[in-house]
């Protein structure tokens, strides 16, 4: 799933497509050096990108769960985390790796939902033992374990789409 243009030197490398920007644009903008940065195809730039992904979708989770919390904590958790990898999965694959002409949207969810399984069992087994631990544990609390146990399973799945389904380099 990763852009084959990591097998290549970036543009900034060989000077095409740099951007140059005023002293006056760069005033205006908050974080010049961030957002280019971001824009940028090496690992560090995707594992940014890769974060605030993940941030921007654990959003979404804490909002379904916390909604759909009144079902129940397992109900909620599956419906939550089914709707957050589908939409993490789909950013990953369009901003992330940049990957959006060359892998289909059902190639990115099946290769990322293979590693989201493991995450769905070890977040459900979390919360599992949390709530036996702590009956009735507050929703945040819940979340917050989930939100822990996610970022380490995040991590694996970052090199997993990172390095395990990168696609092949072309042979000249």
């Amino acid at each position: 799933m990763t852009s084959p243009s990591l097998l290549r030197r970036s543009q900034a490398a060989d000077g095409v497509g740099e951007l140059v920007r005023t002293p006056a644009q760069e005033a205006r903008t908050p974080t010049p050096r961030l957002t280019a940065r971001l824009h940028e195809n090496d690992t560090t730039a995707q594992f940014l990108r890769f974060v605030l992904v993940g941030a921007v979708t654990t959003g979404v989770y804490a909002v379904l769960f916390v909604a759909l919390h009144g079902r129940g904590y397992l109900a909620a958790h599956l419906v939550a985390t089914a709707v957050s990898t589908v939409l993490a999965n789909e950013l990953h694959r369009r901003l992330t790796f940049r990957a959006d002409e060359r892998v289909h949207w059902f190639t990115a969810q099946w290769e990322a939902g293979g590693v989201t399984v493991i995450g769905l069992l070890a977040t459900s087994s979390a919360l599992g033992w949390l709530n036996a631990v702590i009956d009735g544990a507050h929703p945040w609390l819940q979340i917050a374990t989930v939100v822990v146990v996610t970022g380490l399973v995040g991590l694996l799945r970052f090199l997993a789409l990172r390095w395990i389904f990168r696609p092949e380099p072309a042979r000249d």
